[in-house]
């Protein structure tokens, strides 16, 4: 399976599975066809695979856990070798929006390239984590590197692309969400996305306006918190919109090489109106080493 090396000279840590679902793989339906999927995504077509065991974060790596990593090896992320790292203006504070520019992309613009935003202080200010209260929320501000760095020292590694949506599924054959078909049902939010008139109105019905806590809403069936929205999770493939679909594929990796790893899951600034991507088949992808205040992951581990 896929792993990369922790940081040199970074001391490992021997995996335990506490906190992590042991799921038993299998044959599953992998991918959608449905018209509101994007085309350019490839989460078609629906194709066959097959999985060995493995073991799944139940929850997104906490700023706790994170921190933990960086106090034991010292680690430092790339935004923060960087110095800068990308924030929506939806969490930007007065001062910045007016003293900021807006950085396009796709002709929009939403991002701004923010001085000091970093895992410590996501929106780039003189205020951390730890006055924001947020230790129990997922790490956000990490790139892919920074996500395998610690899923190595953990004795851990990404998962891939396949066994990220096996374990959202949670049991479920062709649905939408990890619970269903409905987004809400019984008039309950089950995922964080955005909540309002996007992009200018986030009205954070379900109490948050940003991330929330890893272990807000219920499991789905195979007890792993938040598989969609909250935080993009970076898994270990290499971006590509093709796939086979005329054979089985067992335990696939996607291409050998690329210039864009798979993100996985969508965020709280998903909406219908413009990005649906908090579905299980949904996907899209971002260079290596790109970070921002809604991308985050889990780790994974091979069963014996």
């Amino acid at each position: 399976m896929p792993s990369e090396a922790p940081a040199e000279g970074s001391p490992k840590v021997a995996l335990s599975t506490t906190g992590m679902r042991r799921l038993d793989g299998g044959r599953f339906l992998m991918g959608s066809e449905s018209p509101e999927s994007w085309p350019a995504d490839g989460e078609g077509p629906v194709r066959e695979v097959e999985l060995r065991p493995f073991w799944m974060d139940a929850c997104a790596v906490t700023n706790r856990q994170f921190l933990e990593f960086v106090t034991a090896t010292r680690y430092r992320t790339e935004a923060e070798e960087f110095g800068w790292s990308f924030v929506h203006f939806s969490q930007l504070t007065p001062h910045q929006r007016k003293t900021l520019a807006p950085f396009r992309v796709q002709g929009l613009e939403w991002w701004f390239r923010v001085d000091g935003a970093t895992w410590r202080r996501p929106h780039g200010t003189g205020v951390d984590i730890e006055r924001l209260k947020r230790w129990d929320h997922p790490v956000v501000h990490v790139s892919h590197r920074d996500a395998a760095a610690y899923a190595a020292w953990a004795g851990k590694r990404l998962p891939t692309e396949a066994e990220w949506e096996y374990a959202s599924r949670g049991g479920l054959t062709g649905k939408r969400y990890p619970w269903g078909d409905e987004l809400m049902p019984d008039k309950k939010h089950r995922c964080n996305i955005w909540q309002g008139n996007f992009p200018t109105i986030d009205r954070g019905e379900d109490g948050f306006r940003g991330t929330a806590p890893v272990r807000t809403y219920k499991p789905n069936g195979f007890g792993l918190y938040q598989m969609t929205g909250n935080v993009w999770e970076w898994v270990a493939d290499w971006f590509s919109p093709h796939h086979p679909r005329d054979r089985v594929l067992r335990d696939p990796r996607g291409p050998a090489t690329g210039d864009r790893r798979v993100m996985r899951g969508g965020s709280h600034l998903c909406h219908d109106s413009y990005c649906n991507r908090y579905r299980c088949s949904a996907r899209t992808s971002n260079t290596p080493d790109s970070s921002t205040g809604h991308m985050g992951f889990r780790c994974a581990a091979d069963a014996d």
